[in-house]
């Protein structure tokens, strides 16, 4: 499996943030918009964490109008002492996610992607699935920020004709972005458009996207997928991808 540090690092060149800063151990992404790995402190491993930390990671978020977030595994007892002074700081978990690991040569296997386009930037159509029926606008318009700027990327989508045959030109109905990063290729934006799904959609645009992996000599893969997405973890899974474990939000809930 990737070191824990190459997966953090490569998952913040995907969605690169406003700023990043570092203290020891710890990645520090501070960004204003609504995607939680974006703006979440983060452990590059999961050794136990010096707890004396916490004043300090809270400073530097607060120093930037942000509430501090820390993104933690769950399940790990080094992290009992963190998370016991996370919760005398009144934070609460949340949002469990899955960080998942497979191969490129395992996307190529599991469809054909002879159907995808993939662009080294995105155009308007691809951003606008993001906006669209059955999501959340305001959280895409900060996904389509965040990806747009990603470090080295291929951005996928598949595309039908008015009739609803695939063609090179036509309605985006399913895109991705593929970053490599760490000398990894992760996984990020899945989304099909709701009346498109059931198609196998997905599977194309991650044989489109590890193909090129392959094409680039990199070999190994990651994505992260929410614990309650249980349709999308299944896919993966039957892609090949395998848990290597699962983080929680931690933050202090809002005053109103």
């Amino acid at each position: 499996m990737p070191s824990i540090e190459s997966i953090e690092r490569a998952t913040l060149a995907a969605v690169p943030p406003e700023v990043v800063e570092e203290l020891p151990g710890w990645l520090l992404p501070l960004d204003a918009g609504t995607v939680g790995r974006a703006h979440s402190a983060v452990p590059l491993a999961h050794d136990a964490p010096d707890a004396a930390l916490l004043p300090e990671i809270e400073a530097r978020y607060r120093a930037r109008h942000l509430a501090p977030v820390f993104r933690l595994p769950v399940e790990v007892a080094a992290f009992e002492a963190f998370n016991a002074a996370l919760r005398e700081r009144d934070y609460v978990p949340s949002r469990p996610t899955m960080v998942m690991t497979g191969t490129a040569q395992a996307m190529v296997d599991g469809g054909r992607g002879d159907a995808v386009l993939l662009e080294v930037q995105p155009g308007d159509d691809w951003a606008r699935v993001y906006l669209g029926e059955g999501f959340d606008p305001v959280d895409g318009g900060h996904r389509v920020r965040l990806l747009r700027r990603a470090q080295d990327a291929v951005y996928a989508s598949v595309r039908f004709t008015a009739e609803g045959q695939p063609a090179a030109t036509g309605e985006v109905a399913a895109v991705g972005c593929a970053c490599f990063s760490q000398g990894l290729v992760g996984v990020h934006g899945m989304r099909t458009r709701p009346r498109f799904r059931g198609r196998g959609l997905a599977r194309q645009l991650m044989a489109a996207m590890g193909a090129e992996a392959l094409r680039r000599g990199i070999g190994e893969a990651f994505l992260q997928v929410e614990v309650e997405n249980y349709l999308a973890r299944s896919l993966y899974a039957r892609i090949g991808f395998s848990p290597a474990w699962t983080y929680v939000y931690w933050q202090q809930p809002e005053v109103r």
